[in-house]
């Protein structure tokens, strides 16, 4: 009876390893950038996902369904890690002389895209979320896992990924609806400072009114 490709990967067989990272590789990377925010480092993620998932082969149950949990059970530990080096990095960094800022350009592309303000506000709020519920809404609602299979992934009951999404859920529409409030709230005082009074042009002519045609200055006089 051929092994399955638990079993195979448990033996330690380089192939059927080979094989589970052409299956699952893009679900890491999709996952990783989902969670990062950052494709460079989601790339880093899936290297070290799938080196640690070899180091790790021999604890792979040999009896069960897809690999893919397992893996994503990983790729979450790698991020973690991930950004503990990454905010250790920051400290030190801060602790260097300050550099010239460097003007962002993110704000004007954004705004060339329908429903930016609602893009810019969920993903705000999903960034205010607890980091364990926004694995379990990234795993639950855009990897498409089933509770079952992320709570094998993260190594937690059932019961709490439920609980943990509904919240995320919950709490996502409530960030979601204050980040919008904000936005159109800064927008709206904007809208309400005095614009600048138009200067007259040469000849008499009004800047910006186009009803008006160019008269000689001593006709205007008149």
């Amino acid at each position: 009876m051929e092994k399955s490709i638990r079993a195979r990967v448990r033996a330690g067989d380089a192939a059927a390893f080979g094989q589970v990272f052409e299956d699952h590789a893009q679900a890491v990377y999709r996952h990783a950038v989902r969670m990062t925010g950052d494709r460079a480092v989601a790339e880093d993620v899936v290297s070290l996902t799938f080196l640690e998932g070899w180091r790790l082969r021999a604890r792979v149950d040999p009896d069960g369904g897809s690999l893919r949990p397992w893996l994503l059970g990983i790729a979450g530990n790698v991020i973690r890690n991930t950004r503990r080096a990454a905010r250790r990095h920051q400290r030190a960094l801060a602790r260097l002389p300050p550099r010239e800022a460097v003007p962002d350009f993110a704000g004007e592309l954004a705004g060339r895209i329908a429903d930016a303000e609602e893009l810019a506000a969920a993903k705000a709020a999903l960034e205010r979320l607890r980091p364990a519920e926004r694995e379990v809404f990234a795993l639950c609602v855009w990897e498409g896992l089933d509770h079952a299979a992320v709570a094998e992934a993260l190594g937690r009951p059932v019961g709490t990924i439920r609980s943990r999404l509904s919240r995320a859920r919950a709490r996502l529409r409530e960030l979601t609806a204050q980040e919008l409030a904000a936005t159109r709230s800064a927008k709206g005082q904007q809208k309400e400072l005095p614009e600048r009074p138009q200067r007259a042009g040469a000849c008499g002519q009004v800047a910006g009114d186009r009803d008006l045609a160019v008269r000689p200055t001593k006709e205007t006089i008149r």
